[in-house]
């Protein structure tokens, strides 16, 4: 069993053998995922040692005191969060081996083709279709607010395989070149002028079925484990005190006495105090996670965090007053992340408009907690044992 002193003995011999200063930052990275110090938790070869997840935390320490390079965590976001974890629980051991140290190095950006135009909310009405032709897979249909599509080098993707089953049960899960003919992506310019999102079109593309992840028709049992790790990775990152959405409203009220009235005091020590309260349950999630794979909970910890952002940001506008009506920058961009601190007050009030849709809107997340973990009735499913093919759309 590795313990905190002998996982800090290792990491100390690694940055004796590779110094940060005198070692080229994708090569370090390599080198950090072969000695099994990326994400100790996984198995021995694939970047971990089989260690509890918690000591992660001690790896990091001795790393970020030396002043190694990390791998740009926000940029590969859904790599690492959402798809490495379901790669690592369904996929082949040639997936695996071949996937995820890319994935952590951030070599390989990945992106999520999951919602449709006309199945967000209801994912399991997608209707991409993927049909079977000898070794290979034709998949032809459309996604949308796929975030990172334009840098994406794969994806995680879900589409139906048989359309005659109830729609949870006829769908099976892929991983998708992005670079494969006929995959399209197209920008979709957001109420912040950028184009963080993109819709993905899909026409005869040709997957093979060595990428197929899981069994064929058990896709949505396989997506729900990258939906909880979603839920997670948005609503459950790992802050400071006062981190966050919190921190530029919190320091604009001391910088800025003028601004100051009782009212939007009041306000603003209770969504300090609401905002502590998701950090602090947030990080009881994740040491919850030690113990096995994320549940439904974190439908709750994603819940707070989007309401947290949009009442917050709220606040900072009308704390600022005109100066909270003011924009920087309406230019036509393509980022490669979200930078909701390093922005001005009205990039982030705009921009946590998007938190209650994206990851699971906040009304299928109600439903989540009502049923999974408060253990309320289900609500009336009047489909759920009609094949998809008649189903009204």
């Amino acid at each position: 069993m590795t313990d905190a002193a002998e996982l800090r003995r290792r990491t100390q011999e690694f940055l004796a053998a590779h110094p940060p200063a005198g070692t080229t930052r994708p090569d370090f990275l390599s080198a950090r995922f072969d000695a099994g110090l990326a994400w100790v938790h996984f198995p021995p070869g694939l970047g971990g040692l089989d260690a509890p997840r918690s000591l992660q935390a001690v790896v990091d320490a001795e790393l970020e005191a030396a002043g190694a390079p990390d791998n740009d965590p926000r940029r590969i976001g859904i790599g690492l969060g959402m798809a490495a974890p379901t790669i690592l629980q369904y996929g082949t051991e040639e997936q695996k081996r071949r996937f995820l140290k890319p994935l952590w190095t951030g070599e390989e950006v990945w992106c999520q083709l999951f919602s449709e135009p006309g199945a967000g909310s209801d994912l399991a009405a997608l209707g991409t279709r993927a049909v079977r032709e000898g070794d290979h897979w034709v998949v032809n249909g459309q996604k949308v607010w796929t975030s990172s599509a334009h840098l994406a080098r794969w994806a995680i993707l879900i589409a139906r395989t048989d359309p005659d089953v109830p729609k949870h049960r006829g769908i099976t899960y892929f991983l998708c070149d992005m670079t494969d003919p006929g995959v399209e992506v197209r920008p979709l310019r957001q109420i912040t002028g950028e184009a963080e999102f993109n819709e993905v079109f899909l026409t005869d593309v040709r997957i093979p079925d060595s990428r197929r992840l899981g069994e064929v028709g058990d896709g949505w049992r396989v997506a729900q484990t990258t939906l909880n790790n979603e839920r997670v990775a948005i609503g459950g990152m790992r802050l400071p005190r006062e981190g966050g959405m919190i921190d530029p409203v919190s320091r604009t009220w001391r910088e800025r006495p003028e601004l100051r009235t009782h009212d939007l005091h009041q306000r603003l020590l209770k969504l300090w105090v609401e905002a502590e309260v998701a950090r602090l349950t947030g990080e009881r999630l994740r040491q919850q996670l030690v113990a096995g794979q994320p549940g439904p909970e974190g439908a709750g910890v994603k819940l707070a965090f989007a309401r947290l952002n949009q009442e917050i940001s709220g606040l900072e506008v009308e704390l600022r007053g005109e100066e909270g009506l003011l924009y920087d920058d309406w230019t036509m961009r393509r980022p490669e992340l979200v930078d909701f601190t390093g922005r001005d007050a009205g990039y982030r009030y705009l921009r946590s408009k998007g938190n209650s849709i994206e990851g699971g809107t906040s009304e299928v997340l109600l439903n989540i907690v009502a049923e999974r973990v408060l253990g309320l009735p289900a609500e009336p499913r009047t489909d759920k044992d009609v094949a998809w093919k008649d189903l009204a759309r």
